[in-house]
């Protein structure tokens, strides 16, 4: 299976030269770490910054320079500094190409659940709602299953939502799928994983269509 950093590197496979793009706390922060030699792109989060780099080195953390996350990060030249207004209007005008989150839960028909669980302390749902309400390009990067075994791919999400019928395609440490009108895809499954092993790890309905290859990492 791929651990989180292999996860980012699957996603970052998925970006496209000249994407504006949002990147979820967790695992999604990572894909900035994988941007294919060839292509251009910009990073946004949402705490008001254009321009996100990779993480930095150890030593080298500017404590003025975090993303929403409060991480430590790094700005590439040219990178532009804005209040949260301009940031929510970039991203509520639709003005970013894709965005990358992080789930508990995601149901068969694209609901995903990211930002509570009840009984928990939570802040709050920050700016999830609103990447959600307006992306069109939605990837969650997400571990198959919890630490109990059981399936985050479901019929129905159990969580309290983040957001309805959004999410596009999935990249677990399992697999990469795709979420249809009919239930989730299976496009691709990681190294050493089978298809039997992410059917068995799916409560969702699965949609296998022929051969499956395995990720090209």
């Amino acid at each position: 299976m791929l651990d989180k950093n292999g996860i980012a590197k699957r996603i970052a496979k998925e970006l496209q030269d000249g994407y504006f793009v949002n990147l979820g706390i967790g695992i999604p922060t990572l894909v900035a770490n994988y941007i294919p030699d060839n292509i251009e792109v910009e990073f946004q989060s949402e705490n008001g910054i254009l321009g996100m780099g990779p993480f930095p080195f150890e030593g080298e953390e500017d404590a003025d320079l975090i993303n929403a996350g409060k991480q430590t990060i790094t700005a590439l030249n040219g990178a532009s500094f804005f209040d949260s207004a301009t940031s929510f209007a970039m991203i509520r005008g639709q003005h970013v190409d894709m965005t990358v989150l992080g789930a508990m839960e995601v149901s068969e028909n694209g609901d995903i659940a990211n930002w509570k669980i009840p009984g928990k302390m939570v802040k709050g749902m920050g700016g999830a709602m609103d990447l959600v309400a307006s992306a069109d390009n939605i990837i969650v990067a997400m571990m198959h299953t919890n630490r109990a075994g059981e399936s985050k791919l479901l019929p129905k999400c159990g969580l309290p939502l983040t957001g309805v019928g959004c999410v596009k395609k999935i990249v677990s440490n399992m697999a990469v799928l795709e979420v249809t009108e009919n239930g989730f895809k299976l496009l691709e499954v990681a190294p050493g994983v089978s298809v039997e092993d992410v059917k068995n790890a799916t409560a969702g309905k699965l949609i296998i269509e022929g051969d499956i290859p395995e990720m090209d990492i």
